[in-house]
């Protein structure tokens, strides 16, 4: 067995709208998949070669911090940060600095855990 790709991450929701909000509003992302109807949605946003996707309506859909977490590369960390503090994103840890990268904790409007990262140069993770 070969795992080739990621083929999306899904973050359950319990509000569509008001992650909706979140995800297009705060985090500046564009839908390209949109099925509601039947008490039950579906949303997804390209992030460069992946899916990020929202779910509602199911019974695996409940959020959590202390489940599952995406971590969502920026192409300028610090103006990232300074953003969601703007927007009054709620961190669950403040920027910090590893070997390889930088990152900092939020959650999102459902109480889904959000890493906020870049990689460093020439970390070997690219």
């Amino acid at each position: 067995m070969k795992i080739v790709e990621l083929a999306f991450t899904v973050n359950p929701v319990t509000n569509v709208q008001r992650a909706r909000e979140f995800y297009e509003g705060v985090l500046g992302l564009t839908p390209s998949v949109v099925h509601e109807g039947h008490g039950m949605a579906w949303v997804e946003y390209e992030v460069g070669p992946g899916v990020l996707a929202l779910g509602f309506g199911v019974e695996q859909f409940k959020p959590s911090g202390d489940g599952g977490t995406v971590a969502l590369e920026m192409e300028n960390f610090e103006e990232a940060i300074r953003e969601l503090k703007e927007r009054g994103c709620r961190f669950i840890f403040e920027p910090m600095e590893t070997p390889v990268c930088r990152m900092a904790g939020v959650f999102d409007s459902e109480g889904n855990t959000l890493i906020i990262h870049k990689r460093k140069t020439g970390s070997g993770t690219q």
